[in-house]
């Protein structure tokens, strides 16, 4: 395994993940939300940064392109479900949210088991992240983030924000996977064969 900066980077957010967890459950502090969203909101630059440095140094690797999105989707699932189970035990309606994370990772799993389908067909760039995966990505971590923070701030309803804005993501989400699906559906036709 290449030990380069981008490595550390997305190793470092794996790291993270727990911290998260424990800090969101630590009740005897006040500030125990905000500092789990401070986290969240590390992990989540690493892993833009992660990718634009291994591109920048020339430091791009295999192990690097494999364990990049399983940190991705390991912080976005360990946090939803983190989410949702709060929403349950403080007796929040938690039903619209149960949808959005079943989406949400829904919709993870199923790509993910897509792009490795079509890795084996020689064809993973058909399905490449593109410019609305990324800006899912975003509304996608910014919503987890505030309700990860939870707490009023300015006067601002931070969880109801972060809440709406997790909404438009899984929208984002259903439609980007409508997008992959459609890009992959010539290769999943039975006749369909592969030129190279």
């Amino acid at each position: 395994m290449p030990l380069t900066i981008p490595n550390v980077l997305t190793l470092l957010r794996l790291a993270i993940i727990p911290l998260v967890l424990g800090m969101f459950y630590l009740k005897n502090w006040p500030y125990a939300h905000q500092a789990a969203c401070i986290l969240f909101a590390i992990a989540a630059i690493t892993d833009w940064f992660d990718g634009w440095l291994a591109r920048q140094l020339g430091q791009t690797s295999k192990f690097g392109a494999f364990l990049d999105p399983v940190a991705d989707k390991l912080l976005v699932a360990v946090s939803l479900v983190m989410l949702l189970h709060d929403a349950q035990a403080n007796g929040s309606t938690a039903g619209l949210l149960s949808l959005l994370v079943a989406v949400i990772i829904g919709r993870e799993i199923t790509i993910s088991a897509l792009r490795e389908w079509m890795a084996e067909l020689g064809a993973r760039t058909s399905v490449a992240v593109g410019t609305v995966g990324k800006i899912k990505t975003g509304f996608q971590m910014t919503a987890i983030g505030m309700m990860l923070w939870r707490d009023d701030t300015f006067g601002l309803p931070i969880y109801d924000l972060g809440f709406g804005l997790l909404f438009v993501a899984a929208v984002l989400t259903v439609y980007s996977m409508v997008v992959y699906l459609r890009a992959a559906w010539p290769f999943m036709k039975e006749d369909h064969q592969l030129k190279g």
